[in-house]
C-alpha cells in the first residue's frame, strides 16, 4: 500500500509571524526606503491634522459624529468604483474614491443634523440611525461590487481596515494637501470654533453665524476622515481623532495649549504606527496606529499633569489632609474660646485636654490620634503632658483664620442664602477649605466683619438637637 507524502502545512506558514531583523528596524528608523518616508510623512500631517480637528469634536460632544461621518463614507466608495469601472474602465483611482466617500460623508453628516434640527431626536440617536443605514448601504453596495464580472475590487478592503504600504506619490500630495488645508482652516478659525465648543448661546445671541460655524467645523472632520481612510480605515479613524485630543486633554486646561498636544500626540501616533506596520507588514497599519494613540492616551490618563490618576489622587490626598488639619484646629480654638467664656479669660493660647477635643467632633480615637500626630509634626499642636496639648504659635494663628473664614461663610448663609442656622456648619463645612484671601476679603466686606464673629449656632450642639 502507497504511503501518503508529507501534508502540506503552508497556509498555516504563511499566517506565521516574523519578528523583523536588526537591519530592517535600522531602515525604518532612519527612513532609508523612499515609500517608508512617503507613509510616515503623510501619517504625521493626517495625525496632526486629526488631533487639532478632533480636539474641537470632542469639546463639541460631538464624538460619534466621526464615527457615523466614517461609515457613512462605505457607500461612496462602493458607487464610486462602479462608476470609475463603467465610466473610465478603471475604479480604483484614488481621488475618485475619496471624491466618493466625501459625497456619502458629507450626506450622513447633513442627515444628522436635519434630524437633530427637524425631529426630537437627540444627537446620539441620530448619529446611530445614520451610522447604522449607511454601513449596511455600504456592505450591500460593495457586495454588489465583488459580483461584477468585469471588474477586480481587490484592495477596496484596504478602506476598511487601513493600508499605508501601497501609497505613491500622486496619493501622497493628495493626502497631505488634504490635511494641510484642514490643519490651517483650524488654525484661522480657532476664535470662532472656541467660542462654539463653549458657549454655543452666546455666539448665538451676539450675532454669530453658529450654524454655517457648525457646517465648517464638520466639513473639516470629514476631509479629515475622508484623506484618512486609506491610512488608518473607516472602522479606526474615530480612535484617530478622538484619542489624540483626549490624552491631551489630561495634561492641561489650557486649550491652545491642548491643541498643540494633541496634534503632536496624533503626529507621534502616525509616525510610530506607520513604522511598526512598516516592519510587521501583515498587521493592519491603522489597528497599530490606534494603538499606538491608544498607549498614548493611558500613559496619559495615569501620569496627566492636569488630569491623570496620579495627580488627582495627590491632589485628593493633599485636600483630604487640609481638611482634616482645619477640621483638628477649629475644634481646638473652639474649645478654648469656651474655656475663655466659661472662666472670664482673655482670649489666649490655653490647654485643653485630649477627651474634650475627641468629644468634640464624631471622631474615632484612631483617627484623632493621626490627626493630632501629623499636627504635631507641622508644628500646630504641642503636648504638655500625655493628656493636655495647647496649639503652638503658628497653629494658634491657622486657627483663628480657619474659625473665622468658617464663621464668614456660615453667617453669609445664614444672612444671604435663607439658610437656618442650624444647618450652616454642615454646608461651611463643605466650601471653608476652598475659600481663596479674595473672597474672604469679599465676605468682610459685604458682612462688614473685620474681627472674630460670633457662631451663628450654639457649638457642639448636634442638628437634631438643634432643631
Amino acid at each position: 500500500m502507497a504511503q501518503s507524502g508529507p501534508r502540506s502545512f503552508s497556509s498555516l506558514q504563511d499566517r506565521g509571524f516574523d519578528w523583523p531583523s536588526f537591519e530592517s528596524i535600522w531602515e525604518v528608523v532612519t527612513l532609508q526606503q523612499y515609500n517608508t518616508r512617503l507613509v510616515v510623512a503623510s501619517t504625521f500631517i493626517l495625525g496632526l491634522a486629526s488631533g487639532l480637528v478632533g480636539c474641537f469634536l470632542l469639546l463639541r460632544k460631538r464624538s460619534l459624529m466621526g464615527d457615523a461621518l466614517s461609515h457613512a463614507c462605505l457607500p461612496g466608495i462602493g458607487i464610486a468604483f462602479i462608476l470609475g469601472v463603467t465610466l473610465f474602465g478603471e475604479g480604483k483611482s484614488l481621488a475618485v474614491l475619496l471624491a466618493g466617500a466625501s459625497v456619502t460623508g458629507l450626506l450622513g453628516v447633513g442627515l444628522v443634523l436635519l434630524i437633530r434640527k427637524t425631529s426630537r431626536i437627540k444627537d446620539d440617536a441620530a448619529m446611530g440611525i445614520v451610522l447604522s443605514v449607511f454601513f449596511g448601504a455600504g456592505v450591500a453596495v460593495l457586495g454588489m461590487v465583488q459580483n461584477m464580472p468585469s471588474a477586480s475590487a481587490a484592495g477596496l478592503e484596504y478602506f476598511i481596515y487601513g493600508k499605508t504600504a501601497s501609497m505613491i506619490f500622486r496619493d501622497f500630495l493628495l493626502l497631505s494637501g488634504v490635511a494641510v488645508a484642514a490643519l490651517i482652516c483650524s488654525i484661522l478659525l480657532l476664535k470662532e470654533f472656541t467660542l462654539l465648543c463653549f458657549d454655543e448661546g452666546f455666539a448665538r445671541s451676539q450675532g454669530w453665524p453658529v450654524s454655517l460655524l457648525d457646517v465648517l467645523m464638520l466639513i473639516l472632520v470629514a476631509a479629515v476622515t475622508v484623506v484618512g481612510l486609506q491610512s488608518v480605515g473607516l472602522i479606526l479613524i474615530i480612535a484617530f481623532l478622538i484619542t489624540p485630543a483626549a490624552a491631551a486633554r489630561f495634561w492641561t486646561n489650557d486649550l491652545r495649549t491642548m491643541l498643540i498636544l494633541s496634534g503632536v500626540i496624533g503626529g507621534v501616533s502616525g509616525w510610530l504606527g506607520a513604522g511598526v506596520s512598516a516592519l510587521l507588514p501583515r498587521l493592519p497599519a491603522g489597528a497599530v496606529i490606534v494603538l499606538m494613540a491608544a498607549a498614548i492616551f493611558f500613559f496619559s490618563m495615569i501620569f496627566g499633569a492636569s488630569r491623570g490618576i496620579l495627580r488627582r489622587s495627590m491632589s485628593m490626598r493633599r485636600l483630604k489632609r487640609k481638611v482634616g488639619r482645619q477640621h483638628l484646629l477649629r475644634a481646638v480654638f473652639e474649645i478654648q474660646e469656651k474655656t475663655w467664656k466659661e472662666e472670664s479669660l482673655r482670649p489666649a493660647n490655653v490647654d485643653i485636654s485630649y477627651d474634650q477635643l475627641l468629644h468634640h467632633r464624631t471622631w474615632s480615637p484612631r483617627q484623632l490620634k493621626k490627626l493630632v500626630k501629623r499636627a504635631q509634626g507641622e508644628d500646630h499642636i504641642e503636648w504638655v503632658d500625655w493628656r493636655t496639648l495647647r496649639l503652638s504659635e503658628s497653629g494658634f494663628g491657622e486657627a483663628y483664620r480657619t474659625t473665622r473664614n468658617h464663621r464668614l461663610w456660615e453667617i453669609f448663609l445664614f444672612t444671604h442664602a435663607d439658610i437656618a442656622a442650624s444647618h450652616v456648619d454642615r454646608d461651611a463645612d463643605s466650601v471653608e477649605h476652598l475659600l481663596s484671601t479674595e473672597m474672604v476679603r469679599e465676605l468682610e466686606s459685604k458682612l462688614k466683619m473685620a474681627s472674630m464673629p460670633e457662631s451663628p449656632h450654639e457649638i457642639g450642639i448636634s442638628r437634631k438637637e438643634a432643631v
